[in-house]
């Protein structure tokens, strides 16, 4: 009796669900089914399972490109999903609605939207990110990549060989981030080591991306747990710094500096800062480690995969490559630059910028509308029945996704080569469609850092990596592809894999010594 009991109250939770997203589902549809976009695959999961499957990189892009500055996709039981990239609705979205989203807990790059909460983390860690402070950390930047350069020394030493360079450079936006952001040496880089924090975050996209097509639906138990026991492993270890950083701050200075980066790291500076806040503003421990475990994995997981994806369009451009390093070399970028030299080189900072424009790490960010809106258009929607549309009314609840890869690649800003890899483009003054049009982002007319309150607050941190880890390989090391065909996989950040399924991030490039390089 108890178990038939059971069931009946399941079933009839399972059927008022079934009826809610339903009634929602026609509710919405009534305003947004003049949108055009591609057909639904299915009742279940609409067009779920082609954009978020592992090798739905092209749907991806179909759905950017080919619509127009909105699209309408289907979700579960075909309730509408807007994907947009319309600036001016951009801007409505993540500067005048705040909306929800949260993944690995409370932190600043993932918290659910409590504003009042996120302004406090932010207040916090502002001086942690200042210009004056970027400067500061160059020099450790520069000390970590020499290490790198020795080790992939060693590996081509004796002639040319085929590298995994997405596993180097995760390995170094790791130590990095550790460095630099929590005062925590993860790797030595000239030797290997177990890194039980650095397998976890490699682990977390492609297992992320596997779940994604269900979500909200039924999760695969296995898929889910592969991913809790990656985040379980990062909040432990992230657990065992903070609980090492505040044993030097209750001992006092002297401790403190005898830390790796002797108490100016992101994290001491953030520990620090919020012990004199008020007690208004202050922080639990819970959120300063979480604040850790969620900028760890968004700054090395992004850092890395971008850094991939530009040695792949210089290994398959040797032109860009060879007048990329002809420039690094005439400024002496082989040995250490301040950080104003290193931001005057007008090449590095073009390959960075279009990579980042084309190649966007995240491609989309899913948030939930809180309350009934209007999104104004920058650019009018051709409705499927030829109408025009200026503005759209959606209801709350809906779902919208941010299409950073739609704006960042929308003919009608960037020109018709839109779609091509054109590092000159930024060598020379951007169009009039770029430069007037008020794109939301925070970061060069681009929406790849997002906008508004809650851009990536460590983008600055980001871009130097990245300059710093260029200048230390381009100068010593030629890179060209290798005969196995790199894919890139459309999970969470979008990473390169080599074998068919997609499940290993990998990136072979065949690696050489650079004779001409300078010391």
């Amino acid at each position: 009796m108890f178990y038939t009991s059971l069931w009946t109250s399941l079933l009839l939770v399972g059927a008022v669900f079934l009826l809610i997203n339903y009634v929602h589902g026609r509710r919405a549809r009534s305003t947004l089914n003049n949108i055009p976009g591609p057909p639904s695959s299915s009742l279940w999961v609409g067009n779920l399972s082609q954009y978020f499957a592992l090798h739905g990189s092209e749907f991806q892009r179909h759905v950017a490109q080919d619509y127009g500055p909105v699209t309408k996709l289907h979700g579960r039981f075909n309730s509408p999903i807007l994907y947009v990239s319309d600036p001016k609705a951009l801007h409505t979205i993540v500067v005048k609605e705040e909306t929800r989203h949260m993944l690995l807990g409370p932190g600043l790059l993932s918290m659910q939207g409590a504003g009042e909460k996120h302004r406090k983390q932010r207040k916090l860690l502002n001086p942690a990110f200042s210009i004056k402070h970027m400067r500061y950390m160059l020099p450790m930047f520069y000390e970590v990549v020499h290490k790198l350069r020795v080790a992939i020394e060693r590996q081509v030493a004796s002639g040319p060989q085929e590298i995994d360079m997405l596993d180097w450079m995760s390995r170094t936006a790791l130590e990095l981030i550790g460095q630099g952001g929590l005062g925590y040496s993860f790797d030595p880089l000239v030797e290997d080591v177990k890194n039980d924090y650095g397998d976890a975050l490699k682990s977390i996209a492609p297992n992320l991306g596997r779940i994604l097509p269900m979500v909200r639906l039924i999760l695969p138990f296995i898929e889910v747990q592969a991913v809790r026991n990656t985040v379980d492993t990062m909040d432990r270890r992230s657990r065992e710094i903070y609980e090492g950083k505040k044993a030097a701050l209750r001992e006092g200075d002297e401790a403190v500096l005898q830390q790796l980066g002797e108490g100016k790291d992101i994290m001491s500076i953030l520990m620090n800062s919020n012990t004199t806040t008020s007690a208004d503003d202050r922080l639990t421990e819970d959120e300063l480690i979480a604040q850790m475990s969620t900028f760890v994995f968004a700054a090395t997981d992004t850092t890395s995969n971008a850094l991939a994806r530009i040695l792949q369009c210089l290994a398959e451009r040797p032109d860009v490559q060879d007048k990329l390093r002809a420039e690094l070399l005439e400024a002496g970028a082989g040995g250490s630059l301040s950080y104003d030299e290193l931001d005057q080189l007008s090449l590095l900072d073009s390959v960075c910028r279009e990579t980042l424009r084309l190649y966007p790490p995240v491609r989309a960010l899913i948030r939930n509308a809180r309350q009934d809106t209007v999104l104004p258009l920058h650019e009018p929607v051709v409705g499927i029945d030829g109408r025009l549309i200026q503005e759209i009314s959606i209801s709350k609840g809906t779902t919208v996704m941010i299409g950073i890869l739609g704006c960042n690649t929308r003919k009608a800003i960037w020109g018709e080569d839109a779609d091509e890899w054109k590092p000159e483009r930024w060598l020379s003054p951007l169009p009039d469609t770029v430069t007037k049009t008020t794109v939301p982002g925070v970061y060069s007319n681009l929406m790849t850092f997002i906008g508004g309150k809650r851009a990536c607050i460590g983008f600055k941190f980001s871009e130097m990596e990245m300059k710093v880890v260029l200048s230390g390989l381009l100068t010593s090391f030629t890179f060209s592809l290798s005969d196995k065909p790199i894919q890139w996989v459309a999970a969470g950040i979008s990473y390169p894999s080599v074998d068919k399924e997609g499940k290993v991030p990998q990136m072979p490039l065949k690696v050489g010594i650079f004779t001409g390089a300078k010391a």
